[in-house]
């Protein structure tokens, strides 16, 4: 049972403080007021909310939408790192900027409204803005659940339409060129184990020697790598194994002859143990060649004006420093001076950077310094990404005959939806439906 409590005001008038009990029966203020009235129609309302199951306390409305984001919503929600890693800077980008300052109580459906319209205007991408909204509306549905709010002010608000672009599946012809381009041995077996088994980039480069069974050709696929910057990592590393695929199921299926044979005459050179990665980072120093014979100024003509307006030899020290210039004859002649420095002494070399990495090979650098520069020598015409290869799994076994219940399982497809989507994805699928036009088309030519 709720009651009033008289008190003394900082003006000496008296002052009524209205208190209820929860739930557990402990005693809470529902507000200090001028009247006893006013204070007793406060605690009955909080009562008649606690007895509704309404049981929030109502100040945790009025705290800020940056301190419960960061303090409440994101520390205790169960994620995965790399999601955290991704809500944390998205949050920090997108959200706190406009809600960070604004009370939970007070940011209604216009608010979230007029965010979506500036996000429009400065020209963000529609997936961005979409993910930007499902993660504001992700806040808010536990708001609403914790009581925090009262009012979910994402519902009804509408974002950007973002079309799916049509999958463009690099054909066998195009996968040949792009194969020999690649620089080694080790990263053709790895892209051509990625497109004869559809695995995601966490699944294949946690492949370990005895997820293969040599004798059946069975690939188990139960574990994956994540990358995270390592604030998000518990031990402040980079590479997270999680004990299951993306969908959370383990799956098995069979590999061809020729791409067993490949692993095992890889296996056997390697000496790999069976709980070895298959695919290892492997960071070997190149050095840049160094310039031997200094280019002659006297052959190169001046540099562009500096801003006092002079002007310097190329391939001098000068003409580098002081005329700014960059070109290759300047840079060279910078180069060959700092060598010089380094070989008397004179300079400490700075260790080359390591790569922090547990063996696992980083995504980023496999796409920098193997993927993009293959595909620039095989110029196929296409922008090809190394997860193309799952897509291109997929449209292939499709496009070969396969059975669309077989090729779900294969991919770990949570729905097969999912899998119809490849489904006549190859350039030349419509040529059956082209060739039963044209036959209808010209019948009455005969």
């Amino acid at each position: 049972m709720g009651f009033s409590r008289k008190r003394g005001g900082k003006d000496g008038k008296p002052r009524y403080t209205a208190y209820y009990l929860d739930l557990k029966g402990q005693e809470k203020s529902a507000g200090t007021f001028s009247s006893k009235k006013e204070a007793d129609r406060a605690w009955r309302d909080a009562e008649s909310l606690v007895a509704q199951g309404r049981v929030g306390d109502p100040r945790r409305g009025r705290q800020t939408f940056e301190r419960y984001v960061l303090d409440t919503w994101l520390p205790n929600h169960e994620i995965e790192a790399t999601t955290r890693q991704s809500y944390t800077y998205t949050i920090h980008r997108h959200l706190i900027p406009e809600f960070g300052a604004m009370r939970m109580i007070d940011i209604l459906p216009e608010h979230v409204r007029v965010w979506v319209a500036a996000m429009k205007k400065n020209g963000i991408r529609p997936p961005t803005i979409k993910y930007a909204k499902v993660l504001l509306s992700a806040i808010f549905t536990t708001a609403l659940n914790d009581q925090v709010t009262y009012l979910h002010p994402c519902r009804g608000v509408k974002v950007p339409p973002a079309p799916r672009k049509p999958r463009t599946i690099i054909t066998p012809e195009q996968f040949d060129e792009l194969y020999q381009a690649l620089p080694d041995a080790d990263s053709r077996l790895l892209v051509e184990a990625a497109i004869e088994t559809g695995l995601r980039w966490g699944e294949l480069t946690e492949l370990r020697v005895k997820d293969v069974a040599q004798r059946s050709r069975i690939l188990t696929v139960s574990r994956a790598v994540v990358e995270v910057n390592p604030k998000f990592h518990p031990d402040g590393e980079r590479f997270i194994v999680k004990e299951y695929p993306k969908d959370r199921e383990f799956r098995r299926f069979k590999l061809t002859v020729q791409i067993m044979a490949k692993l095992e005459a890889h296996i056997e050179a390697e000496k790999l143990e069976p709980d070895d990665l298959l695919f290892v980072w492997r960071q070997e120093s190149k050095d840049k060649p160094i310039l031997r014979l200094a280019p002659d100024p006297l052959k190169l003509g001046l540099t562009e004006p500096n801003e006092k307006g002079r002007r310097y030899r190329h391939g001098s020290l000068s003409a580098y420093t002081a005329g700014k210039c960059r070109c290759e004859h300047c840079r060279a002649a910078f180069a060959i001076y700092r060598a010089g420095r380094r070989s008397s002494g004179k300079d400490s070399p700075r260790e080359p950077r390591r790569r922090a990495t547990d063996g696992h090979i980083p995504a980023d650098w496999f796409r920098r310094q193997v993927w993009k520069p293959a595909l620039k020598e095989a110029d196929l015409g296409i922008d090809v990404r190394i997860h193309d290869m799952r897509h291109a799994h997929a449209s292939w076994l499709l496009a070969g005959g396969a059975d669309l219940q077989v090729v779900k399982e294969r991919l770990g497809h949570a729905s097969i939806a999912t899998t119809e989507k490849y489904l006549h994805t190859l350039d030349d699928a419509d040529e059956t439906a082209l060739d039963a036009f044209s036959k209808i088309r010209n019948r009455s030519v005969r």
